[in-house]
């Protein structure tokens, strides 16, 4: 049964990609780790790799979007959540989006896409909502590489760093992919190959995961995105890529078809029709006008924003800090902060320490940073002064209240 159902997913078989359709529906914007690698942006029309969307929906606008496709696409036949965070960390939508489209069209398959951090966790429910394909990108076997790929691991309200992050990491997508190989879920494995960095442990991460119950896998160059902390680093080539998959075919099933596609694509996987349907995605609905009335019970969070709609701008790019008072139910945004640029014109420069240090000082009085990115030192020097670091990239109003949500998970782990 799964190999007929495999044979009608073009991203798990070669032969279905110039038969059968798929739609991407984003839904699920919230991302529990950062990759080193990764940058996530919205409103980028042209720009074609994963993490990227013109618009995140609601589970109600997803099913609308998905019913004016299949009538469009009559050979739609998957329906996948790839973020544009991940599936699990916005587990509640992903769930409920799957469940409105199985109630008009049973018969449709539908896959996901996880770092796997959460599948322990949900492995279980995504076996009961009849999800028969999910793909988990696992880049190491062993923390010490992880270490160097990943960021930060958000995890059961705390926030690790390092190898002792990347083994919570390690351990959990290993125990998922069991369980769901287990179940009958067909698993394919992403591989982001990064060239001195995890190329040479290649092997071995395929290797486990054939142990584990693992399909396929789908190793896929790395591309430099602007904005991240690997942006600085070379692509990897294609030829370099295909001696890999090559030397790895011997092991398990290679996907050599992955067009690292948008978290909102459509259609056949050479011809993306994502740009058809711009009219059935509602935009993000703007913050509504909060009420200035105080309120007792609140924090006070920075965020870092282009034009305060978004959660859109790294942390070390911001020129000012919107700061705003926030509790479970409301928001209201008290004032703006400037910064000093790094240099003003020939004469008049700051150092980067003295920039560094006029950031706590504007920051000192407030109890989170929520911001679309931020490095590892950044994140250190704010702890140490009580302020928690969070990231995300959607609206600022769901922004705040998801920085609620994390100060009291980190307030609850600590008594």
């Amino acid at each position: 049964m799964a190999s007929v159902l495999t044979d009608k997913h073009p991203c798990f078989s070669s032969q279905a990609q110039h038969q059968y359709a798929r739609m991407h529906l984003p839904v699920a914007p919230r991302c529990n780790i950062s990759c080193n690698y990764c940058s996530r942006k919205f409103d980028c029309a042209n720009e074609s790799r994963p993490g990227v969307t013109s618009a995140v929906l609601s589970p109600v606008e997803a099913l609308n979007k998905f019913e004016q496709v299949k009538a469009a696409i009559p050979n739609l036949s998957v329906v996948g959540i790839a973020g544009p965070g991940d599936a699990l960390a916005d587990w509640n939508e992903t769930r409920e989006t799957i469940e409105l489209i199985k109630k008009v069209d049973s018969g449709m398959l539908f896959c996901l896409s996880t770092n796997g951090l959460l599948l322990p966790e949900y492995a279980p429910e995504i076996v009961k909502l009849g999800v028969k394909h999910v793909t988990v990108t696992v880049n190491c076997t062993e923390p010490v590489v992880g270490a160097q790929i990943y960021g930060t691991i958000n995890y059961q309200g705390n926030r690790y760093v390092g190898a002792e992050g990347t083994e919570i990491l390690v351990n959990n997508q290993q125990e998922g992919i069991m369980y769901l190989a287990g179940h009958g879920v067909t698993v394919k494995v992403n591989i982001v190959m990064i060239k001195m960095v995890n190329d040479w442990h290649i092997p071995a991460v395929v290797k486990k995961v054939k142990q584990l119950g693992a399909a396929l896998t789908n190793i896929m160059p790395f591309i430099p995105a602007q904005g991240s902390v690997f942006s600085g680093l070379p692509q990897t080539a294609m030829r370099d890529v295909t001696a890999m998959r090559a030397a790895c075919n011997s092991e398990l099933k290679q996907m050599t078809h992955c067009r690292q596609c948008r978290a909102d694509a459509i259609g056949l996987l050479s011809q993306d029709r994502n740009s058809e349907f711009k009219n059935c995605a509602v935009k993000p609905a703007e913050p509504a006008e909060a009420k200035p009335v105080p309120f007792g019970g609140h924090y006070k969070v920075a965020v870092t924003s282009k034009f305060d709609k978004l959660v859109d701008l790294h942390f070390g790019q911001a020129e000012e800090f919107h700061i705003y008072r926030v509790n479970k139910r409301r928001y209201e945004r008290i004032e703006t902060r400037r910064l000093e640029k790094y240099c003003n014109g020939d004469v008049d420069c700051i150092s980067e320490d003295k920039r560094r240090e006029a950031i706590l000082a504007a920051l000192s009085d407030c109890d989170a940073v929520l911001t679309m990115r931020i490095g590892y030192q950044a994140q250190k020097r704010l702890l140490k002064r009580g302020i928690m670091s969070v990231e995300y990239c959607y609206t600022v109003e769901s922004g705040l209240f998801y920085t609620v949500e994390q100060l009291e998970l980190k307030a609850a782990a600590a008594v």
